[in-house]
């Protein structure tokens, strides 16, 4: 990596915006209400071959009655303390306020390089506040991030001032917590990275945007991704919660292992069901995470029960295994470490095609397919793909003739055989010495 990146400023001057321009995304909220960015957000992003870190931050205010105030500023300082370059924004529309002072107060002191980016300047670059001048930044640029007026002069200084050491950036294993708002992940994400990387609150929704952040579990690297709560689409209330939605889709996107995060204290639904359904539908790997178990009276079989009942409602997913923690006292969580290192492992594991066939055979001669009108399924040979997930290649007499229930028996000697917990197994059939 080259260096890291803050973006700066106090609410609504278009932060968002100039982010989702240099990382060529729509990651972070846009939306012309103060206050929606709350936690960092972090991005690669390139410039003239040069890659770099890039951090959008909250919006940094002096309103004493900001809920979250004092939680935002928090961040946005772990954000400078990071980076070797800081984009301080400011709306050029407007006269500097107390919060653009404060902010710049804040800067001077960071002993950071920093550079003004003077925003919503699409039509008028002359009627900026004098004051700008004196901030005591020498480096300004006058700037409409909308539209992407003169960004190329911004991160061409930006890249100027970063480490001249280059790495590539690799494709890390992507950890993302689904589940209802004010279920514990944020504090789960906080306690696996061992820094409050991400805002708890009791207020539900606190986290709108999806966060991220870089983990180590014995060595090996994670990016673990806190999405915003999803909420039922008739509780989404405003627009803001439409978006984090939608981001929240795109991190399931994005995930190589999805953490569904139960509260304990909540009865399974058909809500959760249908939030599961996001990675299912997906063919992403599962774990399901049982958080706040210290708030429920728990006798020696209150843990299995639990577990049986929530295996009859999550059928579909029976390959997930149930971790029971409490995120908030750090308890069991090595035992979550551990189920996503082996569920890493299974996603990975490679069967040797001999044994795999030997497998296929045996299993046909126990159980042979059901027949359809005279003629019954036939695999003649399998072997195991290149995927993100568990693939097995299926060469058969006829794919006509496979009805799912046969296939699903195949899938479960596999899995009675090869250890894939936690990940879904895709069956791909193909006609042997036929055109598909």
């Amino acid at each position: 990596m080259s260096g890291v990146v803050a973006i700066i400023g106090k609410p609504n001057v278009g932060k968002s915006t100039l982010f989702n321009k240099i990382i060529d995304k729509r990651k972070s909220i846009v939306y012309d209400t103060p206050g929606v960015t709350r936690d960092r957000l972090y991005e690669n992003a390139l410039w003239c071959g040069k890659q770099f870190k890039i951090i959008d931050t909250g919006g940094i205010t002096t309103d004493k009655n900001s809920d979250f105030r004092s939680l935002i500023e928090f961040q946005a300082q772990i954000a400078i303390e990071e980076a070797n370059v800081i984009v301080f924004v400011l709306d050029g529309r407007e006269n500097l306020t107390e919060e653009d002072y404060y902010i710049a107060s804040l800067l001077r002191k960071a002993n950071k390089k920093v550079l003004i980016a003077v925003n919503k300047l699409e039509s008028s670059e002359n009627d900026i506040d004098p004051k700008i001048y004196s901030l005591g930044f020498k480096d300004i640029f006058l700037i409409s991030a909308i539209h992407g007026k003169h960004l190329g002069d911004l991160l061409d200084e930006i890249i100027k001032n970063l480490p001249n050491e280059t790495k590539d950036l690799k494709e890390t294993f992507k950890l993302t917590l689904l589940g209802k708002p004010n279920v514990g992940k944020s504090t789960i994400l906080n306690t696996l990275s061992n820094s409050n990387r991400s805002i708890v609150s009791d207020i539900p929704g606190t986290t709108r945007d999806s966060v991220s952040t870089f983990i180590k579990i014995k060595d090996q690297e994670f990016e673990i991704i806190d999405t915003a709560g999803i909420k039922r689409k008739s509780k989404l209330t405003d627009s803001i919660e439409h978006y984090s939605l939608l981001r929240a889709t795109n991190s399931v996107a994005e995930a190589s292992l999805c953490l569904l995060i139960l509260d304990a204290k909540e009865e399974i639904s058909l809500f959760h069901q249908n939030v599961i359904g996001l990675a299912f539908e997906q063919e992403k790997p599962l774990i399901i995470v049982v958080n706040k178990w210290d708030l429920i009276e728990a006798d020696t079989d209150t843990m299995d029960k639990y577990k049986k009942e929530l295996q009859k409602k999550l059928k579909f997913v029976d390959y997930a295994p149930i971790v029971f923690i409490s995120a908030l006292k750090n308890k069991r969580m090595d035992k979550l470490r551990d189920t996503i290192l082996m569920v890493r492992e299974n996603i990975s594991r490679k069967i040797n095609t001999n044994q795999l066939n030997q497998l296929i055979v045996t299993s046909q001669l126990i159980k042979p397919a059901s027949s359809i009108n005279g003629k019954r399924l036939t695999i003649k040979f399998a072997k195991q793909v290149d995927a993100k997930i568990p693939t097995f290649l299926l060469f058969v007499n006829d794919k006509k003739l496979a009805h799912f229930t046969y296939l699903r028996y195949i899938e479960n000697q596999i899995r009675s055989t090869y250890n894939f917990i936690g990940a879904p197994i895709k069956l791909v059939l193909k006609n042997k010495n036929k055109e598909d």
